[in-house]
Formats: structure tokens, C-alpha cells, sequence
């Protein structure tokens, strides 16, 4: 069987092979874990996972890849599971209903560009389940995921996986090991969830309010995008300068204006 990618699903097919075998690498299947792959393609990864650990979930959209993903490791069977849907509404807790000891999820994904910010917040909404995620992505976005403060790609991204977990820009992938080739370099991230979070938020939704509203308008200060929701004395009792902009912040900094909005909050009710 043959399948030609497709624009609308962002398809590009991994077909380096030193490039998978360091992936694989990187994330060190072991037999026993449980492992999920997110747009498996034509399955260059899914092969090495396999070989790996001898079981495996996968999520696929495009339903014309199924039939040659079954095909290719039928030898598998019950042990290669297909769900077919768009990872963007999976309930990744569904993996673990029929266990009896259920382990913590690693989830890979060579990510389509054009989904792959709003399924990483899916996924950091079920970081509890998750042991750590390895994604193949844009270069930008992964370097929007692990800047810091200063930086000109620190922003409500970096600042909301960095909250969760531990971020590692691994290395590049060039254009030259996909076919059809992208436009744009590609790198491989590790998310690693915090057993413990470092800068834990009293309201975790008050927290992801303040980072977003905080990067409304980069350009403005924190004053100005804050507003209309933390008064400026309540944000200079904290030795936070509202003159500033939001990408000087660090994330304890966001952690404390969260606070102070949640504390905010319960004294002046609407």
C-alpha cells in the first residue's frame, strides 16, 4: 500500500533513519511501560517502539492510514492498538480504565505543526497520567517551550509547560529527513511532569487566566495588560515592577500575580 501525505493533516513522513534511531534513543522504551504514539504515519517510529516494549497505543486521524499501519504489524495483533479520532479530543485517561495496576503513560508524536500548540495544553491537562511526553516539532515551538525569561520566544507556551513539567530541547531535526520536506526546521522536546510542582498556584485556572492576559499584548507593560484585573498596588506589594513587560517575568513571578488575583478575587466579589 501507498499513502501520499496529506496538507490538511500536516503530514510529513520521518524517513531518516539515523534520526529515528536517535529518537528512540531519547526516549528509552523499556519493556512493561506503556507507551502511546500520536500520528503514527507510516509508522517509522512505531516499528522501533514495537521492537522495544512489544506493545503499543496509537492515535491516527486519517483513516487511510489505519489499514496499512494494521497491515504492516499485524504480526502484533491485540498488542498494537489502533484508536482512530483526533488526538486533540482523546481522553488519554480512557488508556488506563481496563488496568489493574495502570502505569503512567510516555506519549511520542512527530506533531503536525498546525495542532501542535493546542494539544500539548490538552495533554498538560492530563500530566497526572502522564510519565513524560517526547514530541517532534517545529523548531520555534520547541523553543517557545524551553525559553526563559528575557528571551524573544518566552510567552504563555513556555511559561504554561515549564508550570508543569520539566522542558528539554533535545536536537534538530532538518528538513531533509521528511518526505514531502517542510518549509521550516523541526527539533525533538521532552516534557517531563513534576511529581511535585515547584511553584504551585493556589488556583491553577486563576494562573493560566494571569499568563494569558499578561501576553495579551506583548508589547505592553503588565501594568496596562493587567488592568482591568489586579490593581497596580496589588501587584507592586509583590516587588513586582507593572512597568515592565510580561517576558521579564519568571514563572514563580506569574505564580505570585496569580495568587494575589485568586486573593483579589475572594475580597472583592462581583
Amino acid at each position: 500500500m501507498t499513502h501520499k501525505a496529506r496538507k490538511r493533516f500536516g503530514q510529513n513522513f520521518l524517513q531518516d533513519g539515523h534520526i529515528i534511531r536517535r529518537i528512540i534513543r531519547s526516549i528509552s522504551p523499556k519493556p512493561g511501560q506503556h507507551l502511546v504514539e500520536i500520528g503514527p504515519g507510516l509508522g517509522a517510529i512505531t516499528e522501533e517502539l514495537l521492537e522495544a516494549v512489544g506493545e503499543l497505543d496509537v492515535v491516527e486521524l486519517d483513516r487511510d492510514l489505519i489499514p496499512i499501519l494494521r497491515t504492516r504489524f499485524f504480526s502484533y495483533e491485540d498488542k498494537f492498538r489502533i484508536h482512530e479520532g483526533d488526538a486533540l479530543k482523546f481522553d488519554f485517561n480512557s488508556l488506563l480504565e481496563s488496568e489493574q495496576s495502570p502505569q503512567q503513560l510516555r506519549v511520542v508524536g512527530n506533531l503536525p505543526y498546525n495542532i501542535s500548540t493546542p494539544l500539548i495544553f490538552h495533554l498538560l491537562a492530563h500530566t497526572g497520567i502522564i510519565k513524560d511526553m517526547h514530541f517532534m516539532l517545529q523548531k520555534e515551538v520547541v523553543q517557545r517551550l524551553a525559553a526563559q525569561p528575557g528571551e524573544n520566544n518566552y510567552g504563555r507556551l513556555g511559561i504554561m509547560a515549564q508550570y508543569y513539567c520539566q522542558v528539554d530541547n533535545l536536537f534538530v531535526v532538518p528538513p531533509e529527513a521528511f518526505d514531502p520536506r517542510p518549509k521550516v526546521d523541526s527539533a525533538i522536546v521532552r516534557l517531563s511532569p513534576y511529581a511535585e510542582l515547584p511553584h504551585p498556584a493556589r488556583d491553577t485556572k486563576d494562573f493560566a487566566s494571569i499568563v494569558r492576559i499578561s501576553f495579551g499584548q506583548r508589547r505592553k507593560t503588565l501594568r496596562n495588560n493587567l488592568k482591568k484585573t489586579l490593581p497596580t498596588e496589588q501587584i507592586e506589594a509583590l516587588e513586582i515592577d507593572p512597568g515592565i513587560r510580561p517576558e521579564r517575568l519568571s514563572l514563580s513571578d506569574f505564580v505570585k500575580l496569580a495568587d494575589a488575583y485568586t486573593g483579589f478575587k475572594q475580597d472583592n466579589p462581583s
